[in-house]
């Protein structure tokens, strides 16, 4: 894989401001990047939650309340589900953040190795991609938050700290992926991820059905997946049944994953843009 060439001097070149002042600059080409391209994404960010409550929680959601609600905790497959999805689609605005845009970057349109002759470190290229990340991230889980207090989906206020929750589980996926992202040539590896990465978790991470429910061999399989800490994490939140042990525990399994990702991230950052 052919790196980028960098002049010896530029391995330590003179910094204006602190390392999270030169990664807000990064996040800036993001973000006015973005006030281009909104419009695009906020329809799905809405539609989204709309079709999946409207056809899951009320359609399929009227069919599993009539057959009893037990193995749910005895509350309805709407407020079962909802939270189940909103951490889903944390998930899967990571791995859309995560993965063509970083391409792009460094093999199509070239901004990364723009960028790396200023300045500005590689890391600092990290760090600014994942607060864009981080702002789509809770722009989308507030959003679905809304829909789902106007589907009545929500039952405790504490649900409001689903969205940091959600901020994190995303980056648990997003940073470990950018650190693949910016290794690749072809985007062709990135159809594997998705087929074989996102469907498999989405389904089987305790969204549409509690994980007890999958045979004994691969519950533990389930419960190693960051999707169902985050998805266990926003239920509790929204039914207001949180265990803050059990909390904890996700919180801190999220954060080592993402903090995993990063540092990962930042070497293979590092080797792509320097030789």
């Amino acid at each position: 894989m052919a790196a980028t060439a960098v002049p010896a001097g530029r391995r330590g070149p003179a910094r204006v401001g602190g390392t999270w002042a030169m990664a807000v600059r990064a996040f800036r080409f993001w973000l006015v990047n973005y006030r281009r391209t909104w419009r695009g994404s906020i329809y799905s960010s809405v539609a989204n939650p709309i079709l999946y409550l409207g056809a899951m929680g009320l359609g399929l959601g009227t069919l599993v309340d009539q057959h009893g609600t037990a193995s749910l905790g005895h509350v309805s497959y709407l407020a079962f589900l909802a939270p189940g999805l909103l951490a889903a689609g944390a998930l899967q605005t990571a791995m859309g953040e995560a993965t063509y845009p970083v391409l792009a970057s460094v093999k199509w349109l070239k901004t990364y190795q723009a960028a790396a002759a200023t300045p500005l470190r590689p890391a600092d290229l990290l760090h600014g991609h994942l607060l864009f990340t981080s702002m789509r991230l809770a722009m989308n889980s507030t959003i679905f938050l809304i829909v789902m207090s106007a589907f009545g989906a929500v039952q405790s206020a504490w649900v409001v700290l689903a969205i940091p929750v959600c901020v994190l589980t995303g980056m648990a996926f997003a940073a470990p992926i950018e650190a693949f992202a910016i290794t690749r040539d072809k985007d062709s590896s990135f159809a594997v991820l998705y087929r074989f990465g996102l469907i498999p978790l989405f389904l089987f991470s305790g969204t549409f059905f509690p994980v007890t429910q999958l045979p004994a061999w691969i519950r533990p399989v389930a419960y190693a997946t960051p999707l169902w800490h985050g998805v266990a994490l926003c239920r509790g939140l929204s039914l207001g049944t949180t265990d803050v042990a059990a909390a904890l525990g996700h919180v801190a399994y999220l954060a080592a994953l993402a903090l995993a990702g990063v540092l990962v991230a930042q070497r293979n950052y590092r080797r792509r843009l320097y030789v």
